[in-house]
């Protein structure tokens, strides 16, 4: 791929302050310093997942079309959730934001400590998957070489996700 037609899958999460918000404005700020949002999800309402005793979260996918590398996607990614609050205190904890990269794309990256596409678990977790599948079905995971409706299918997470 040329590389200013790098594809990026990013994944948005919230569960604090005005979620609605903070998610759009995370949108706009993706626009402004990553790429052009080629496709939106619906905005999906998931219990959380992880740590469970903290409130909801909204999510939805994003594919963006960008110059960057993956390296400076994850960047601006973290700059965006730093500029909107997020402050990172435990794992899987609530947050503000958060921005995920899911899929760079038909790439396999793993840089230690910092960076690893396709997202380790994004497989396993409904919360990505069906955001994911509304926008992206027949994407192929570079890794388990099914698109993301197969994985969807045989998805054994029973989480509850619904459009918000």
């Amino acid at each position: 791929m040329e590389l200013d037609h790098n594809r990026v899958y990013l994944l948005l999460g919230s569960n604090l302050g005005d979620r609605e918000g903070v998610i759009k404005q995370a949108i706009d700020l993706i626009e402004k310093k990553i790429g052009t949002v080629h496709s939106k999800s619906s905005v999906y309402e998931t219990e959380p997942w992880g740590k469970t005793d903290q409130p909801g979260f909204l999510n939805l996918a994003l594919e963006v079309v960008t110059s960057l590398s993956a390296l400076e996607v994850l960047e601006e990614a973290l700059a965006i959730e730093k500029q909107l609050g997020r402050v990172r205190l435990e794992r899987w904890g609530s947050r503000i934001i958060d921005i995920d990269i899911i899929f760079f794309n038909q790439e396999i990256i793993h840089i230690k400590e910092r960076l690893t596409v396709p997202h380790p678990e994004m497989q396993n977790r409904k919360f990505v998957l069906e955001p994911l599948c509304e926008i992206a079905p027949d994407f192929r995971h570079p890794v388990l070489n099914q698109t993301i409706r197969q994985l969807y299918i045989t998805l054994e997470d029973k989480a509850i996700v619904k459009k918000y």
